[in-house]
């Protein structure tokens, strides 16, 4: 048995999806654990090194947590040959490029979505890694979620009979910055910076519809800039001119629709802070991101319209939890080991660059259709 060293270059780790999912519960997580297990008996043990443009950051976060390896050389740290996988989770506008700096060198790559700014480009990184012989994946976290695996669940048992339509409702209130601090970085709010909820909310979308319902037809959407000033980081005030709303419909393959509303001006009174509704023929299911619950043909009630008297049916009563006593790990560890594994393996990896383009071509489209005011059909992504 043999203990493969994996040496990662992790870049832009020091952002708050970087330094909780991906390093604290992700890679320093299967360290812990003694690395990933292969069917032979090896091991796969992950060697970070922390790359960072801030040099106090990276450093404070690489001493916090034991991590030996940071610098702020990202070039040099792609020249290094001893380290194969380039990560990278920093910004979205530069992603492309620092990818194909990455498939230049020969490295592996796994990265955040979206892939890249554009679908051009998306399209570009992808076919280039094809054309390099690398292993390639996209972070696709959400069908990792244990409500939504167990929806996938509902899907495969075929609970819902024919699927009519999804709901997803996704948002909360991020507030302006300037007399409460804001919960996400100010580049979100920003075109130029690649920011708007629906180049960041899209690919999502995709490949949770594409993985869990049917595969996307079209899509028509509506953005929305509804707070135009906020405040940064360092409380100055800024013009936010990138969407923080979107209200999509979504033709499925089969003829489901879903309905698509998300919004960081939104306030939660809800399970979570996003749900999945599925209506079929045979029963109905909604989930979170964590629970699930359940509603078939004989618990279904029999409303009947009233305005004038208050309602009668505890509507919340008639579901039913579903899969309680399943349990999961966490959704970014486990897609993690499962592209580590097909580094030293023949085992696919299916959430490849090809499927991060996919979810680019999304939010592509959901803004053509914004902009032109008409639905969008969704080709082929080139292979």
């Amino acid at each position: 048995m043999t203990e493969h060293r994996l040496g990662i270059i992790m870049n832009g780790v020091t952002g708050r999806m970087g330094t909780n999912q991906h390093l604290i519960r992700s890679i320093l997580a299967i360290m812990k654990e003694g690395g990933v297990k292969l069917d032979n008996g090896d091991t796969v043990m992950p060697d970070p090194i922390l790359v960072g443009r801030n040099t106090g950051k990276v450093e404070t976060l690489a001493k916090k947590h034991d991590v030996v390896r940071w610098t702020t050389d990202l070039d040099g740290a792609i020249a290094n040959p001893d380290d194969t996988l380039f990560f990278d989770s920093a910004s979205t506008n530069l992603r492309a490029e620092l990818l194909r700096k990455a498939i230049d060198a020969g490295k592996d790559i796994y990265c955040e979505k979206p892939s890249a700014g554009t679908l051009e480009d998306a399209i570009d990184v992808y076919q280039r890694a094809e054309q390099a012989g690398i292993r390639h994946g996209v972070v696709q976290d959400k069908i990792f979620l244990p409500g939504l695996q167990k929806m996938k669940q509902l899907m495969e048992d075929g609970f819902f009979g024919r699927l009519l339509s999804v709901k997803i409702d996704f948002g909360y209130w991020v507030f302006e910055g300037d007399w409460k601090e804001a919960q996400r970085p100010s580049w979100n709010y920003r075109k130029e910076d690649g920011g708007g909820i629906i180049l960041d909310m899209m690919p999502h979308w995709r490949y949770v519809l594409d993985n869990t319902f049917g595969s996307v037809k079209s899509v028509s959407c509506l953005g929305r800039v509804n707070i135009d000033k906020r405040w940064d980081e360092n409380n100055e005030p800024y013009d936010a001119d990138a969407d923080d709303a979107s209200y999509a419909l979504v033709e499925l393959e089969g003829g489901a629709v879903a309905q698509i509303f998300a919004s960081w001006c939104t306030r939660v009174r809800k399970d979570d802070l996003v749900t999945f509704h599925a209506d079929g023929t045979h029963g109905a299911a909604i989930a979170g991101l964590t629970k699930c619950y359940t509603q078939d043909r004989p618990a279904t009630p029999s409303p009947v319209w009233n305005p004038d008297e208050p309602q009668t049916i505890p509507f919340f009563d008639t579901w039913e939890e579903y899969g309680a006593d399943m349990t999961f790990d966490n959704g970014f560890k486990s897609e993690w080991e499962m592209f580590m594994r097909s580094l030293y393996t023949d085992e696919p990896f299916h959430w490849s660059l090809r499927e991060g383009a996919k979810g680019v071509q999304l939010a592509e489209a959901a803004m053509q259709s914004w902009h032109e005011r008409r639905w969008i059909d969704i080709d082929e992504v080139p292979t």
